[in-house]
């Protein structure tokens, strides 16, 4: 098994003990114009349509860029018309891929264009090299899918992020095997396969936070997406986190502080309030039962989003260490005009 395997486990683990799931980027940098013919590359990108079946036969998939049909397989030959080598039914599922299905890391896309990002000297901010890497940090473990022959044939690559004066170095996992990304997922934690799953799963890991009984009722008859299962998974494990940075007099820790910056500012944050206009228009869909006093129901106008599809994580804020953080509703998003 590869020493990247162990590296990123060492990295990132989950509230109970867990290893989360990881999942896989297509790496958009090792298409670089390296190749000297459309039969070469007919044979290397085939490789990566295996990679990305065998992790959809494990229940994940292989997230790749919205642009990356864009990139130069030869020298002016890009992708969108060098797959026109492949058969047809291959052409078809290769540009459903990538230009419409995804799924597309770039629709929740962690790290933003201001984040310095280096690889071996070169800046790979806003390529798959830089979301990998700093979802890494972030304690969401990716790993990198790259295409054979290129020059990023290495197992660990070793990424620069640059903050503040502060530099960090984190080490990502990069696979171009099908037998080896097979190794990977049959040793993973078995995936979330249904709503249901996610709701059982959730108030295990997520011992923090209190539940309401139909918090997760509003998934029910919305298509089952394991993806964005794992992606709802994730949000409620930060606000998991978070309620346990406080302090004995009930100040929010450093790490506490940490997270609020990360992932509650700025303009890619993961949780929001409502703005005044939806408070108003949409306060009756805002408002949700009280388990404790019905006569005080509670209004709860901060989210935690995933954008695509639109779903919605309603909780009780502001968060405080003497009172609980219910969760009130994980859904559709409420206030679609």
């Amino acid at each position: 098994m590869d020493s990247s395997i162990s590296s990123i486990r060492m990295q990132t683990t989950s509230p109970d003990g867990q290893i989360p799931e990881m999942e896989l980027i297509f790496n958009d940098c090792s298409i670089h114009g390296q190749f000297h013919d459309l039969p070469s590359f007919q044979v290397s990108i085939e490789r990566v349509l295996r990679i990305r079946a065998r992790a959809r036969r494990y229940g994940s998939d292989l997230l790749c860029h919205r642009n990356v049909v864009s990139a130069n397989v030869m020298p002016g030959c890009p992708m969108q018309r060098a797959v026109q080598v492949l058969d047809r039914d291959k052409q078809r599922a290769l540009m459903q891929w990538l230009t419409s299905n995804g799924p597309f890391w770039d629709d929740d896309r962690q790290h933003s264009g201001d984040d310095w990002l280096e690889y071996n000297g070169e800046i790979v901010t806003e390529t798959a090299v830089g979301e990998t890497a700093y979802c890494t940090l972030s304690g969401l473990p990716r790993g990198l899918v790259s295409i054979e022959p290129s020059c990023w044939l290495h197992r660990t690559l070793s990424v620069r992020y640059r903050e503040n004066g502060d530099t960090r170095f984190v080490k990502i996992p990069n696979y171009w095997s099908v037998d080896t990304v097979s190794s990977i997922l049959a040793a993973a934690p078995a995936k979330i396969g249904s709503w249901d799953d996610l709701d059982g799963v959730a108030r295990k890991r997520c011992s923090n936070l209190e539940f309401t009984p139909d918090s997760f009722r509003p998934l029910d008859g919305h298509p089952f997406n394991g993806n964005v299962a794992e992606r709802l998974l994730q949000r409620l494990e930060v606000l998991h986190k978070l309620k346990s940075c406080f302090n004995d007099r009930g100040e929010r820790t450093p790490e506490g502080h940490r997270i609020y910056q990360q992932y509650f500012t700025g303009s890619k944050a993961w949780f929001s309030d409502s703005s005044d206009t939806e408070k108003s228009q949409f306060e009756s869909a805002l408002t949700f039962p009280n388990p404790l006093n019905a006569a005080e129901p509670l209004f709860c106008t901060w989210h935690g989003k995933v954008k695509t599809p639109q779903l919605r994580i309603h909780f009780t804020w502001p968060m405080r260490a003497s009172e609980p953080t219910y969760i009130v509703y994980v859904g559709p998003k409420i206030t679609k005009r």
